[in-house]
């Protein structure tokens, strides 16, 4: 063999080395970006539906302004918060913390209306935004494990050298606290 080839060999090694931990960097971002794409669907639909309940519940609740002027408030900042992609991960998920809080209370004073609680379009928007939460929680947990897999690989030797020559950074998790953890349930059938 000749002393070239002694050359040639390693570097075409190590090349090809680089280009398969690049990609596999490169896969596990667009997997993120795709998981929070997920999230970022289902929290649209949340926030559509709100003033659809809102409105719906207006007539019913007149001295409870406040309470709707909340509710309208969290959605605005969970809306602001959300257009931040996944790198803003902790601030929206901040904002939907403060949202679901908010839904929560109107929900707590919508027990105190019977007539609102045996409307049929509070009902169906009850149910729907109970469905959205369900399916928020499904994206959440595909975004999270998304998440996991790529800090792994950034931080784990040989890819964390790649990963800092690429410019590869850790993304943050959607964590919602645990007080909010529970979807929000009414009982408008009552």
């Amino acid at each position: 063999m000749e002393p070239i080839w002694y050359v040639v060999i390693p570097v075409a090694v190590i090349t090809v080395f680089v280009i398969v931990m690049y990609n596999g960097l490169v896969r596990l971002r667009n997997l993120v970006d795709e998981a929070w794409n997920q999230i970022s669907v289902q929290l649209k639909r949340r926030h559509d539906l709100i003033p659809n309940l809102v409105n719906a519940v207006k007539g019913y609740m007149d001295f409870e302004q406040e309470t709707l002027t909340k509710v309208i408030e969290a959605r605005t900042a969970a809306v602001s918060a959300s257009g931040s992609g996944p790198a803003g991960a902790a601030a929206s998920a901040q904002a939907e913390n403060f949202l679901t809080g908010a839904l929560r209370q109107l929900f707590a004073l919508v027990e105190n209306y019977p007539d609102l609680k045996a409307n049929q379009n509070v009902l169906q928007l009850q149910e729907e935004l109970t469905t959205t939460e369900n399916q928020i929680g499904f994206s959440r947990q595909h975004y999270n494990s998304s998440v996991r897999e790529l800090n792994t690989t950034v931080q784990t030797f040989p890819q964390v050298l790649i990963a800092g020559l690429f410019g590869f950074k850790e993304r943050e998790y959607f964590q919602i606290e645990e007080a909010d953890a529970a979807v929000p349930e009414v009982n408008l059938r009552g």
